[in-house]
């Protein structure tokens, strides 16, 4: 926490201090491990204390309509049958919200190009959408929160004076969880942990401009 304070101040400093503010959207693929590949999106803005030196802040949005298999294997264990009815109760709506703070560095490495390196922590916000165990075709909403953190590179190529395009590889760490009891006949109230491994490879392209 004494860390992500810090962060923070910096983060106020640089929009203080900046020589100037940018905005980024970008948009590509997310494979977290819970889930599997889907589509994110983005946005990001920014302060630059020179020209090769950023801090910003980050939301992005991730959402997969999925099969948990660690849990469909749970069910079969507990309920001592396998098929579509596990599977129905294992069905996951996950929405996911990142939302984060970041330095970035570049490197020039030709006129209208650079490489750069850029790293973050932050929170994340899932809001799951979940079938009833013991009623499988009714449905639940839940949320799981979590610290986060990122690290990536990437290469950025100047279209104008105030804008360019990026890409970049990042690998993104978090791993949301909560529990409940469930009431399962012949055995007895049972406690599960649903653990939302969001931790992946993002690989997105963007628009990043000057203003």
């Amino acid at each position: 926490m004494q860390k992500l304070t810090i962060i923070f101040v910096l983060l106020l400093c640089s929009y203080t201090y900046g020589q100037k503010t940018a905005a980024a959207f970008k948009l590509g693929s997310f494979i977290p491990e819970a889930a599997g590949a889907g589509f994110i999106v983005g946005y990001e803005g920014g302060s630059y204390i020179d020209d090769n030196f950023n801090f910003g802040w980050s939301i992005d949005w991730f959402h997969k309509n999925y099969v948990d298999k660690t849990l469909v294997d749970s069910f079969n264990e507990i309920y001592g049958v396998s098929g579509d009815i596990n599977e129905l109760r294992a069905t996951t709506n996950l929405h996911d919200f990142p939302l984060m703070i970041s330095v970035t560095a570049k490197f020039p490495v030709a006129p209208k190009a650079k490489i750069y390196g850029t790293g973050g922590v932050g929170v994340e916000v899932l809001i799951i959408n979940y079938r009833n165990i013991e009623n499988p075709d009714d449905s639940e909403l839940k949320g799981a929160y979590d610290f986060n953190w990122r690290i990536g590179l990437g290469a950025a190529y100047n279209i104008g004076a105030r804008s360019e395009i990026l890409l970049e590889m990042t690998y993104h760490n978090s791993q949301p969880s909560w529990t409940y009891e469930v009431d399962v006949e012949g055995v007895g109230k049972r406690t599960f942990e649903r653990v939302y491994d969001m931790s992946g490879v993002m690989i997105r392209a963007g628009f990043r401009f000057f203003y």
